[in-house]
């Protein structure tokens, strides 16, 4: 019974909001700047997604790059010193 209420409830509502907004009448320029921003929310991954990606993908690998190097240095047990001509 909480089922069947709460689905009329909500179609009801539904209903009332879509009747409100088409009667609702909004000047051209808000209709340009939707547009405008559906299209740039919709294409940000293509926009800045690429760019942020490449930045954090080098400093990602040059980090993983040290770690490993560092891990390597520790198992052997060597410390990598300086070659000297005598």
């Amino acid at each position: 019974m909480r089922v069947w209420l709460a689905c009329f409830v909500v179609l009801f509502a539904l209903a009332q909001l879509f009747d409100w907004v088409q009667g609702l009448q909004l000047p051209l320029p808000i209709y340009i700047l939707g547009g405008a921003f559906l299209a740039v929310a919709s294409n940000y991954e293509k926009l800045f997604g690429t760019y942020f990606s490449d930045v954090t993908d080098t400093s990602m690998e040059a980090s993983v790059e040290q770690v490993q190097l560092d891990s390597q240095g520790e198992a052997t047990g060597s410390m990598i010193s300086p070659a000297t001509e005598d």
